[in-house]
């Protein structure tokens, strides 16, 4: 089970045009801001990802509006353990369990997982915040990732892990954001 004070969140390059041409998107975004939004009030410390934004473009600004303060750690690798700048990242936060989302679930989001995976990560994917230009490969992608021993999980699912008891303020406002 994910624990709260053992976690952290990737949001895996969520940028510009690439992100309008997700299968469902709508879905897509509304789960990424539960789930940033989720992370912020249970303290759960959050990376950014950004695949080469010269060409793909920033993160969407529905998502950076949410982490002002958050610099996006930019990558030219598919997967986020190419680049140096996040595996010291993540050394620093400590966290031996990470909540994945993103785009796209079969290349990017999947080759990150395998390279955690093979650090001995405890890696779990929100299996509806992560997404591909179709269906079909974020089936596969998805498929592949449980098959190599990533947990799949879901946004609401992670958020209730992480907060484990009801009756608490967080309680209140993670139940508002789900509904």
């Amino acid at each position: 089970m994910l624990e709260q004070d053992n976690t952290a969140l990737v949001v895996i390059d969520v940028q510009g045009k690439l992100a309008q041409t997700m299968h469902e998107k709508e879905q897509l975004f509304a789960n990424l801001h539960r789930l940033v939004r989720g992370a912020q009030l249970l303290d759960i410390p959050i990376l950014l990802t950004e695949q080469y934004p010269q060409g793909l473009g920033e993160t969407i600004p529905e998502l950076k509006s949410l982490l002002p303060d958050t610099n996006p750690i930019t990558k030219m690798s598919f997967s986020c353990c190419g680049e140096d700048a996040f595996m010291y990242a993540i050394e620093e936060l400590d966290c031996e369990q990470l909540i994945l989302c993103g785009i796209e679930t079969h290349v990017c989001v999947y080759q990150t997982a395998m390279d955690l995976l093979g650090e001995d990560f405890d890696v779990h994917i929100v299996a509806d915040a992560v997404s591909s230009r179709t269906a079909e490969n974020k089936r596969l992608g998805l498929e592949r990732l449980r098959e190599e021993g990533a947990t799949l999980t879901s946004t609401e699912m992670a958020l209730f892990e992480l907060l484990r008891q009801a009756g608490t303020p967080v309680f209140k406002e993670i139940s508002k954001l789900v509904k």
